[in-house]
């Protein structure tokens, strides 16, 4: 609330002491500058009170810069209290991926990325109803496994969001 109220005071006042400073009498013009530096002081004061948040998109694994920029395509998923994504790895596969998971009707769309930059860029999706999750890469014996923080409902399809293909479901009997 009182940064709300600052930024209001920015507002009103910003304008109004700018118009006293070229137009106002002395006086007048010594209150703009006082008030522009009270503002000023305010302003950094919620600086060190509200100290910056850190992205939403923040690594949640360290990445490795050795590691190969890739897109990887999901062969198979389990559905339960998550979503648990696996393909086929890569020589050097990246110890983090991104997952942006957008729902569209009976759809779970997924969308995979891997490489050195992940947590450093902004993803190139910006729609709304989607989320963005940094997450660490298992992989074990040759296939590298993603948990999707997400429960999907029994009659959501779950969806590659480049090729528009559906997930197949990994059955436990495969395993």
């Amino acid at each position: 609330m009182l940064a709300v109220s600052l930024g209001v005071a920015w507002l009103v006042l910003g304008p109004l002491c700018l118009w006293l400073l070229v137009r106002g009498r002395t006086g007048e013009r010594v209150g703009a500058v006082v008030a522009l530096v009270l503002l000023e002081g305010g302003t950094i004061a919620m600086g060190d009170i509200h100290p910056a948040m850190p992205p939403a998109h923040a690594v949640a694994a360290h990445v490795e810069p050795s590691c190969d920029g890739r897109v990887p395509v999901p062969q198979s998923a389990k559905v339960g209290r998550e979503i648990v994504l696996t393909w086929t790895a890569a020589p050097h596969e990246c110890p983090a991926a991104e997952a942006v998971v957008r729902t569209q009707g009976r759809k779970i769309l997924v969308w995979l990325y891997e490489g050195p930059s992940i947590g450093r860029r902004v993803s190139v999706l910006a729609v709304r109803h989607q989320r963005v999750f940094t997450l660490p890469v298992r992989v074990d014996g040759g296939r590298a496994a993603l948990s999707v923080p997400i429960h999907a409902k029994s009659h959501e399809v779950l969806t590659d969001g480049r090729t528009g293909r559906r997930i197949p479901e990994h059955s436990p009997q495969a395993a």
